[in-house]
């Protein structure tokens, strides 16, 4: 017989705010509620098991049996519930006092509903900086789980991981498990037997040892073509089996109990990371395929098990680098964070603070905010949810300060942390955030009936993967492979899809092409760039009154080899769903005209269906699905309907104009392969432009928003919540 060894199974399940219920109920189905079914009559195993917060509410309406019998199997000793951010949120990401309030109501929303006691957590994709001890332990947590990886990169041998450590931080103590890679890989891809085999070597080397598998819930049934290994096929019946068969030796239990049964087994400082793959994930893309290849170089040379340990990838929180589309839900995640703070330190309280604390808390969640084998930002609805709850948060604190009920403010600060100032218009009804030194482009139109940014874009950039998507689909070899290891293509032709943007895919981006460029050129990023105005810095002003501001942007540059002036001018007034957009074009040759475009990109508005598309003139007048690419002549509007989402974007000129409008999609990868995924729609009015007898040229345009289909759904659902 081995000698005993523990060995903890701890299981993480999620699902992300945004996320359609459809898939909510797909992961119920096939991962948590067989796994329950089977785990029962196991009355000899344990786990530990954490889900999130956006999963757990959602299993309460729909499927309350379900915690009903987590809740029973709590009380019989058999499941221990662990606890963490409510929403799921990197806690790197969030201010101190967030991580805290975010960890003290989950505990408290798991203690009522299921009976237990919470006294560990599980880190967020176990992204760690050792800063995050004192606030974890302040929130009433003892001890949690991160990789092994992490462990390795402080300096610690494989065989002195046989235990948990210690840590410290601002005299706070912390205990912390070292989860391993290797049972990660193993679990449930490897049969059954190899898991046993490596706990056998476990227990024979290292006698009294924990082994801690903490991974993903979803691995057991919802990654792809892990229900028939899992459950069809019998793994997690064999798997259970086994740890039954040698109960002897191997004790799995809970986290719990092994604190209290063993001591740590010593003290750590842990360094800046997360698991490997993720610290690739988050370095630029040309540097992860050179640390891709060297690493797989690497395995071939002796050295490389006494050098891996010292090896590592990148630093999360540089997503914000390698996606700026990230760092502008995350400024304007902290924007609503400092408001709130700054309500309650004036003493203000009530429901509504409360509330706006639960959106603010449910816009942290971290799947929008990085990509890796997950869609991630790649998914508009899920960059869609974030901008929802950070925009109701904003909503319930205008009600809990008491704002007007119409009213217009402009202000200047560095709202995204680039070190420039950028301009802040809002009102009742809208909010639009404008960069005038990155070519004075408008990134945030946030429409507040509907708490929808219209400006949740993404940029198209090389990703490490796309070499993957270049070569191919990989064949069927027969076996279950991990999600990092799969290459599946969900559509034909994707390699014929990859494009790259050489500006952000914002609005108020302005063009100067040659008089020849047409549709396809624009569309396949060939059209010449002929102007300096694109990515530039613009002079900027303020002007207020009571019931309207505008901001004033101004730069000269050479066009065609002509020194040329664009003011642009974004006026916004109270009470109005409109934006104002004025441009006057000044130094303009007599001799010749200049091929000159605005590029406005209009996201969260889908592609694929019949009740989203263009209209002229009225809705009868429908020009295609959002998914089309128009060329036209003469016009001086063009609409957007989104009928399911309940707006229409209308967009209006002073004088005829032509107009491109054509999508942008991304070849991304998820968990289920690569996939074409429709991102916004470009709407690009373009004039060739000739300057009066003063050398000048202006056009109006304004961006009317329409949500009266929206707010008809909002009052006649609260009618039937009320009759």
């Amino acid at each position: 017989m081995s000698q005993p060894i523990r060995f903890c199974l701890v299981l993480h399940n999620h699902q992300p705010i945004g996320n359609f219920d459809g898939v909510f109920e797909q992961a119920y189905q096939d991962s948590y509620l067989p796994f329950l079914d089977l785990f029962e009559p196991y009355s000899d195993l344990r786990i530990s098991l954490h889900a999130s917060g956006p999963l757990t509410e959602w299993l309460d309406e729909h499927h309350g049996d379900y915690l009903d019998r987590i809740a029973a199997l709590v009380a019989a000793g058999r499941i221990e519930i662990l606890g963490g951010p409510f929403y799921e949120s990197i806690l790197t990401m969030i201010p101190s006092r967030d991580r805290v309030g975010q960890i003290k109501t989950y505990t408290d929303w798991l203690e009522n509903r299921l009976g237990c006691a919470v006294q560990g957590m599980w880190v967020p994709e176990r992204v760690w900086e050792q800063s995050l001890t004192s606030d974890v332990a302040n929130a009433g947590i003892q001890y949690t789980v991160l990789d092994d990886f992490h462990f390795k990169n402080a300096g610690l041998n494989e065989d002195e991981l046989s235990s948990y450590f210690s840590t410290e931080d601002d005299g706070r103590l912390l205990r912390v498990f070292p989860g391993s890679e290797r049972l990660r890989y193993l679990i449930p891809f490897s049969a059954p037997h190899e898991t046993i085999d490596h706990l056998r070597w476990l227990a024979e080397q290292r006698p009294g040892a924990i082994a801690v598998f903490g991974d993903d819930g979803e691995k057991f049934g919802t990654w792809p073509e892990t229900k028939q290994h899992v459950y069809d096929d019998g793994w997690l019946r064999q798997f259970f089996d086994a740890l039954t068969d040698n109960r002897e030796w191997i004790n799995t239990t809970t986290l719990a109990e092994a604190v209290t049964s063993t001591p740590a087994a010593g003290k750590v400082y842990l360094p800046d990371g997360s698991y490997r793959e993720m610290t690739e994930w988050s370095l630029p893309a040309d540097q992860q395929v050179e640390y891709d290849n060297i690493t797989h170089e690497m395995q071939s040379d002796p050295r490389w098990q006494r050098l891996v340990r010292f090896v590592r990838g990148g630093f999360w929180r540089n997503f914000k680098v390698k996606y700026p589309e990230a760092n502008e839900m995350y400024s304007r995640m902290m924007m609503v964070s400092r408001r709130l703070e700054r309500a309650e330190a004036d003493g203000i309280t009530g429901d509504a603070i409360e509330w706006a604390r639960r959106e603010l808390y449910r816009g942290q969640c971290n799947c929008a905010y990085w990509h890796g084998a997950f869609g991630g930002i790649y998914l508009p609805h899920l960059r869609n949810a974030v901008y929802n709850h950070l925009i109701a948060a904003d909503n319930l604190l205008d009600q809990a300060t008491d704002k007007p009920a119409t009213w217009v403010e402009a202000t200047f600060e560095d709202y995204n942390f680039d070190g420039n100032q950028e301009v802040r218009l809002a009102s009742d009804t809208v909010v639009a955030l404008l960069a005038p030194l990155t070519g004075g482009h408008l990134y945030e139109l946030d429409i507040r009936a509907i708490c929808h940014n219209l400006l949740a874009t993404i940029t198209r950039q090389p990703e490490a993967y796309h070499r993957k998507v270049l070569a191919g689909a990989n064949p069927d070899g027969g076996d279950v492979a991990s999600i990092h290891d799969r290459v599946v293509c969900k559509q034909e032709g994707l390699d014929q899809r990859l494009q790259y943007d050489r500006h952000p895919r914002k609005s108020l981006v302005d063009h100067f092409y040659d008089d020849s460029a047409t549709l396809g050129e624009v569309v396949s990023g060939e059209a010449v760039e002929r102007g300096d105005f694109v990515l530039a810095g613009f002079e900027t002003k303020l002007r207020r009154s009571s019931d309207r501001v505008q901001v004033l942007m101004s730069r000269q540059a050479e066009a065609h080899g002509t020194h040329i002036t664009i003011t642009k001018g974004v006026t916004l007034n109270a009470g109005r769903s409109e934006l104002e957009v004025a441009y006057l074009v000044e130094g303009l040759p007599a001799d010749r005209t200049l091929h000159f475009g605005v590029e406005f990109n209009l996201a969260g508005l889908p592609a694929g269906a019949d009740d989203r598309f263009f209209y002229r003139g009225d809705h009868s007048n429908r020009l295609g699905q959002l998914g089309t690419q128009i060329d036209l002549g003469d016009i001086d509007d063009l609409g957007l309907v989104d009928e399911w989402l309940g707006i229409n974007v209308h967009w209006t000129a002073d004088r005829p104009t032509h107009l491109w409008a054509f999508p942008i999609e991304t070849v991304s990868q998820s968990e289920g392969g690569f996939e074409l995924v429709h991102q916004s729609v470009v709407v690009h009015p373009h004039w060739h432009v000739r300057g009066d007898a003063n050398g000048r040229w202006s056009v109006t345009m304004k961006l009317s928003l329409d949500t009266t289909q929206a707010e008809q759904r909002i009052q006649q659902a609260e009618q039937g919540v009320l009759a």
